[in-house]
């Protein structure tokens, strides 16, 4: 109980400081909107199937939105932290270690709906997005959120120890977050990027985080243009608990509390 208690304080905590840094905030917020309103514009139109490209490009948004805020978010916050000798210092506290990490999880949950949210308002007012009505979807929908961005932090944990210094950090992951975006249907229609490039999406969790997402957000007819026919809602649940393990156990392997220089 103590553990979570102090998680819980710490969380508070984290997103002070997120809100108080305001080119994070806007960055973090605004890019989704941002990039939904420059797709919307290049593909005013229908797809083929006759569903609207902005309802389309929405769902990987979404998805992407969750990406960035766990994976890229902590892939660079975390190794800055680290050098200025944050994390070091909180390993010497009579807290629990296991709250830093319920505080980052707590804060990347938070921001992620904040984000979420805001995508999803902005769409239906401005570009003519329209939201499910059925139940069962906002509980795939939630589901899949959660799967997601559980999975996307404890990676982007597991990736703070892939660079050595805090300003290395964004040349090391923002590269990998652009590249699973482009690869993944983020930007355009998964089964019209090459064979190859969606088998390879398809061992990573963002290819599985917009599949479940356009389950949510597109008509039934839709999942006939999926790779396999159909949603695949059960494989969906299974990949991304899978990732969530995956990036459980790399944390655990991997997180380090001081830099390098520091032995």
């Amino acid at each position: 109980m103590r553990v979570i208690v102090l998680g819980v304080r710490r969380g508070r905590l984290e997103i002070k400081q997120f809100l108080r840094s305001r080119e994070s905030v806007v960055f973090t917020l605004a890019f989704p909107i941002v990039m939904v309103t420059i797709f919307s514009l290049i593909y005013p139109g229908s797809l083929a199937s006759g569903v609207r490209y902005s309802q389309y490009i929405v769902t990987g948004m979404i998805a992407a939105g969750l990406l960035a805020t766990g994976f890229q978010g902590l892939g660079m916050q975390i190794p800055m932290e680290r050098d200025r000798g944050v994390l070091k210092r909180l390993a010497g506290t009579p807290m629990p270690k296991a709250s830093y990490f319920i505080g980052k999880i707590l804060m990347v949950l938070a921001i992620g709906a904040i984000c979420t949210a805001l995508l999803l308002a902005y769409a239906v007012l401005f570009i003519g997005v329209t939201l499910p009505t059925d139940p069962a979807r906002w509980l795939t929908f939630a589901w899949v959120f959660v799967l997601g961005i559980t999975g996307c932090t404890l990676l982007g944990i597991a990736a703070s120890s892939l660079v050595s210094t805090g300003r290395g950090a964004s040349a090391v992951v923002t590269p990998i977050a652009l590249v699973f975006q482009f690869i993944s249907g983020v930007y355009f229609v998964f089964t019209s990027l090459p064979g190859w490039m969606q088998q390879v999406a398809a061992l990573f969790p963002l290819k599985w985080m917009c599949q479940g997402m356009r389950s949510v957000f597109l008509p039934e007819s839709q999942a006939a243009f999926e790779p396999a026919g159909s949603w695949e809602l059960g494989r969906v649940a299974l990949v991304l608990a899978a990732w969530v393990v995956i990036g459980l156990a790399l944390c655990m392997l991997t997180f380090r509390w001081t830099s390098r220089r520091d032995g």
